[in-house]
């Protein structure tokens, strides 16, 4: 009784619900579940966080992995940026493959989407055949894109001939005024297949009736797509143009497969230059610091996109 009578008098503890104590609680409590996710929390911890803040750290410091003396620099990789044409010219070549590229490839998804959108025959086989492309990987595609323009016997050459658009053989990939419009063209064929699935997602959520009363107040087809289809993929379209700016900003593996950064530098994107300084020149602290100044644009440039696109979607 004396037992009881203590347990009862006892008042009830109710764990912490916020703050650092009541996070060590709940994982006191799930420890079998911080055990499975450790493998991919260590991985995570080891070859991400550590990188990026190592990154961070020798992009103050003159730091080439074949010479053993690394000093500290402080700002000079930075300001190396600035007085650096080169990097210029980078930052204008990503600039233009991401303005001209990811309107395309909006364009052309959203346009495929709507027409896959209604009911036509094999419409399932034609969405695969428009997705093949997203799933190929992206150096088979720049292996076959590069063959495709190869300037003596390449497919799109022969193509051009036979129907009388052109008289000689181009250089695609070698002049450097067809060469970024190249690599945009193969940007958008491989992105489009993308951009359709997430449209027809955004597609099949819009409510079958906000068509049929439009129909009813006579509103054609053109009229329906303006003012119902594309307010109503407002925020689909923003989650696409931010993911594929900062994918464009990134642009690597077709650059490095189909013209290696040339001709004249007019291919050459940030991402190619950072590739360039850290693994073939060895310039690690000058790359780490090319990839924080690319982190930096990235940053900017979605924070103005959220901000501006904000205004146009309704909750």
């Amino acid at each position: 009784m004396a037992v009881a009578a203590k347990n009862v008098s006892q008042p009830f503890r109710r764990p912490p619900e916020t703050g650092i104590r009541a996070t060590l609680y709940r994982m006191r409590k799930e420890w079998t579940a911080y055990l499975f996710i450790s493998p991919t929390l260590i991985l995570f911890s080891i070859f991400t966080v550590f990188a990026v803040l190592f990154s961070f750290y020798i992009s103050f410091h003159k730091w080439n992995i074949l010479e053993p003396d690394k000093p500290f620099v402080g700002l000079a990789n930075y300001v190396r940026l600035i007085e650096d044409e080169r990097f210029h010219r980078a930052v204008i070549n990503t600039f233009l493959f991401t303005v001209v590229g990811v309107p395309l490839t909006m364009g052309a998804g959203l346009s495929i989407a709507l027409l896959l959108n209604n009911k036509i025959r094999f419409r399932g086989i034609y969405r695969t055949l428009y997705y093949i492309p997203n799933i190929t990987p992206l150096v088979v595609s720049a292996i076959i894109w590069k063959w495709v323009y190869q300037g003596d016997y390449g497919l799109l050459n022969y193509y051009l001939i036979q129907l009388g658009i052109i008289r000689e053989p181009l250089k695609w990939l070698s002049d450097p005024n067809l060469a970024m419009p190249a690599v945009i063209l193969m940007g958008v064929w491989g992105g489009a297949g993308y951009q359709m699935v997430i449209y027809l997602a955004g597609l099949q959520a819009i409510p079958e009736e906000y068509y049929d009363a439009a129909k009813v107040d006579g509103a054609n087809g053109f009229q329906r797509l303006r003012h119902i289809t594309l307010p109503l993929l407002t925020p689909t379209t923003l989650f696409l143009f931010i993911t594929s700016v900062i994918g464009s900003f990134q642009v690597f593996t077709q650059i490095y497969i189909m013209t290696n950064g040339g001709p004249l530098n007019r291919t050459t994107t940030i991402g190619f230059y950072l590739y360039e300084k850290a693994f073939r020149h060895f310039d690690m602290g000058y790359a780490s610091a090319m990839a924080y100044a690319l982190f930096a644009m990235i940053l900017v440039f979605t924070i103005i996109q959220l901000r501006i696109m904000r205004r146009e979607i309704q909750y």
